[in-house]
């Protein structure tokens, strides 16, 4: 068991803790009350019962000079992610906590600067996210044993509220990539595929089997400050995504004459397409032609899922397609898609039920009551 000794100096009177950690080590720590003395001796000798004891002298790592370490670590990012999360952690998290000891951050004070954040502006979903990786750095500091618990935990968060999404009928597709003039193939593949703009952008020659009328979606092809990386798909894996064979034609001859390692959609002067560049340059001309003001790129992504369960895929179809992680996460962004493909289940299921009740012959009095 630890110890209190009470130590005067020059007056001054003060409160010395002893203990042993858990490999045996003589421990000591000062304070100027009392109660503090006896509430930190308390708190030891339960984490040490407890297996979660922490070294005190762990905690002083600054925040900033960890959550830089933490960063270094994170090897399965994908660059854009991490130049996201680096971006975060320099704009908003070093600014507030950077300076102060792991062990002196408080709930109170996450708290106050989450709040402060939603005050300025910042949309909601942004203050989730940069509190997210707040979250993540001081996770990892607990994993260490830097820290017994995780202050930034459980913090209330501002809600997000949802985007509602938009979806175009096959004319309004149409209309669009008319008006997208030479990169209509572009629309149509958007919105009858479902590919993110960065795995378009970074679909070659050889991912185009025509006979098998198959996309491979095996690269994405992303911004990260200011330059072009190419990279593994969001999901992290390669999928095979149909495409109707109204498209075959067009993509045969976006195909035409070019090796197979060439990307089959290019800027007009040539090099890779940017999705700033495309959307200022095409994208929003377009819509605004085609009376769609407001649209989206990302839009045409939900467009390919809303026109591809009205041709009657199911939930598993529209996540091979769009390359989510499981079919939950497919239901959790369009679950009212599926609402309205469970109404025709519904319906035939009656159907299916009436036709098997049995139905009386004339003149059969049988199903009467006497």
């Amino acid at each position: 068991m630890g110890s209190i000794e009470r130590h005067v100096r020059g007056g001054k009177v003060s409160y010395q803790i002893r203990w042993r950690d858990p490999a045996g080590k003589q421990r000591k720590a000062s304070f100027q009350r009392k109660v503090d003395a006896e509430r930190r001796l308390t708190e030891i000798e339960s984490s040490k019962h407890a297996g979660s004891y922490v070294d005190p002298r762990a905690g002083r790592t600054s925040v900033g000079e960890y959550a830089a370490t933490w960063l270094e670590r994170q090897v399965q990012l994908r660059p854009s992610t991490r130049d996201r999360y680096q971006t975060i952690l320099r704009v908003h998290v070093v600014p507030a906590f950077g300076a102060l000891p792991l062990s002196r951050v408080e709930r109170s004070a996450v708290a106050s600067w989450v709040a402060e954040m939603a005050a300025s502006g910042l949309a909601a979903a942004t203050v989730r996210h940069v509190h997210r990786v707040l979250v993540m750095v001081l996770n990892s500091a607990v994993a260490d044993g830097r820290l017994t618990r995780n202050p930034a935990a459980g913090v209330p968060l501002p809600r997000a509220a949802g985007r509602e999404k938009r979806f175009l009928s096959h004319p309004q597709v149409a209309a669009l990539a008319a008006a997208a003039g030479e990169d209509a193939t572009v629309v149509r593949v958007l919105a009858y595929c479902g590919l993110r703009f960065g795995e378009l952008a970074a679909l070659r020659v050889r991912n185009v089997d025509l006979r098998r009328r198959r996309l491979t979606v095996a690269e994405s092809a992303t911004e990260v400050a200011g330059r072009m990386v190419f990279g593994a798909p969001k999901s992290g894996a390669a999928r095979s995504v149909p495409f109707p064979p109204s498209l075959a034609g067009e993509l045969e001859a976006a195909c035409a004459g070019k090796a197979p390692e060439a990307l089959v959609f290019t800027a007009r002067e040539g090099g890779v397409l940017w999705l700033r560049n495309w959307r200022r340059r095409v994208f929003e001309p377009a819509a605004a032609a085609a009376g769609l003001d407001g649209l989206t790129p990302h839009g045409l992504r939900h467009t390919a899922a809303s026109l591809a369960v009205a041709a009657g895929a199911n939930v598993k179809h529209v996540q091979r397609m769009l390359g989510h992680a499981s079919a939950a996460m497919t239901l959790d962004v369009y679950s009212g898609l599926f609402d309205d493909d469970l109404d025709a289940v519904a319906d035939r299921l009656g159907e299916a039920a009436e036709a098997a009740v049995p139905r009386s012959c004339p003149g059969d009095d049988s199903g009467r009551s006497p």
